[in-house]
């Protein structure tokens, strides 16, 4: 319902912001800033892309935790759709979720609200006198006692 309730009011905020924008500056300037974010946006999202890109290169050679260069990643590509969509209201959002700190925040707010569980896979995963049961097939072995195998060729 939420979803439904922000699909609604976003455009009708934009319609209002550029009707009364509109109204101070007249068309031409209103049309110039909205396409002037675009561009700038544009910039400013190729920009802190490749910081984050580098940071997620980082945290991967390192074998950091890639989890917060992600969750900016995201918040910057989600920064640059904002600023590709016509409108002020998206726009202000858009260059909001530019700025690290204003991030930091959201990841910080969405991290409060995220469980994060685990599927029993990884360090960790069997805990101490737990017993995994499983069969596996020697295929080397398998291959050298077939008869009319040679050995020098692998299929």
């Amino acid at each position: 319902m939420w979803l439904f309730a922000l699909f609604l009011a976003v455009p009708l905020i934009e319609i209002g912001l550029f009707i009364k924008v509109g109204g101070w500056l007249t068309l031409w300037p209103t049309l110039g800033i909205v396409l002037a974010t675009g561009v700038l946006g544009t910039f400013l999202v190729h920009r802190q892309g490749r910081q984050v890109l580098a940071d997620l290169r980082g945290a991967m050679a390192t074998v950091g935790n890639p989890l917060s260069p992600l969750a900016h990643g995201a918040l910057v590509l989600f920064a640059g759709a904002l600023l590709l969509t016509p409108g002020f209201f998206t726009d202000t959002i858009g260059l909001l979720l530019l700025i690290p700190a204003v991030r930091h925040v959201v990841i910080a707010q969405l991290a409060a609200r995220v469980r994060v569980g685990s599927a029993g896979f990884g360090h960790g995963a069997a805990r101490q006198g737990d017993v995994i049961d499983g069969e596996f097939i020697d295929v080397e072995a398998e291959e050298r006692t077939r008869p009319g195998t040679s050995g020098w060729t692998r299929h």
